[in-house]
């Protein structure tokens, strides 16, 4: 509209641009163009399933559109013609997330966000958080390996854990350390469950019960191994 109002842009042109704007077909997919508008952040590529030709379309039209990507659970033998496609765009290989900014991600968080880990092993996952969480337009700070096997290194770190604004906390095996992390602060802890673990964890499930079966008071749980869900969840509460 500002384009039209300043003669940058016709009529025509605008109307041809907006009949495209609730969502665009490319046959494989459907892009979503309104969710940016109706939920403040543009849609988010889901990497697993997709060829690199695929994603490298979507993530044309979303350029086209002026949208920032992000993409989620994007392996290297994937992300290797998507960068020589797009070479500004950066690939973390540890979360396996692409991002490609087409414009500067905007500070709307008003604290800090703080992701947490209970061991070395759930890093990947607590990564994709912290990602999703910046890319959103927040400050996140990590702390890991601070598990319940060595209580202490937690307590150590009592100041930050109060200075956040969200708290993530990731954790696999029992899925102890929300719970902890909950009856210590009085901010709203996001609790996910990693499929980190002996036979018994069922790939996450042991600790996905005993993170919604937690004694304390204003931990939420998303589902096991979902950073990119934790740190969105995270995102919308530090807007607010």
């Amino acid at each position: 509209m500002k384009k039209v109002k300043s003669g940058k842009t016709s009529i025509e042109q605008a109307i041809g641009q907006l009949k495209s704007l609730p969502f665009e077909d490319l046959g494989y997919a459907r892009i979503d163009h309104h969710r940016s508008l109706r939920k403040g952040f543009p849609e988010v590529i889901w990497g697993e399933g997709k060829s690199s030709k695929q994603i490298v379309s979507i993530m044309d039209e979303l350029r086209k559109k002026g949208q920032n990507v992000l993409i989620t659970r994007l392996d290297d033998k994937k992300a290797r013609p998507i960068l020589r496609v797009f070479p500004k765009s950066r690939y973390y290989s540890l979360s396996r997330v692409l991002t490609y900014l087409v414009h500067p991600v905007k500070d709307q968080g008003k604290g800090m966000i703080l992701v947490i880990t209970a061991g070395t092993t759930d890093i990947p996952v607590a990564d994709e958080a912290a990602l999703t969480a910046q890319f959103m337009g927040n400050r996140v700070e990590t702390l890991y390996d601070v598990g319940v096997a060595g209580i202490h290194r937690l307590l150590s770190e009592r100041e930050r854990l109060e200075e956040a604004q969200v708290l993530v906390v990731v954790a696999g095996m029992e899925g102890a350390l929300p719970s902890v992390v909950g009856g210590l602060v009085d901010r709203p802890v996001i609790a996910v469950p990693t499929s980190v673990g002996y036979g018994t964890s069922f790939g996450g499930v042991t600790a996905l019960l005993a993170m919604l079966n937690s004694c304390a008071s204003g931990v939420a749980v998303v589902n096991i191994d979902n950073g990119f869900g934790a740190g969105y969840m995270a995102s919308l509460i530090n807007r607010s």
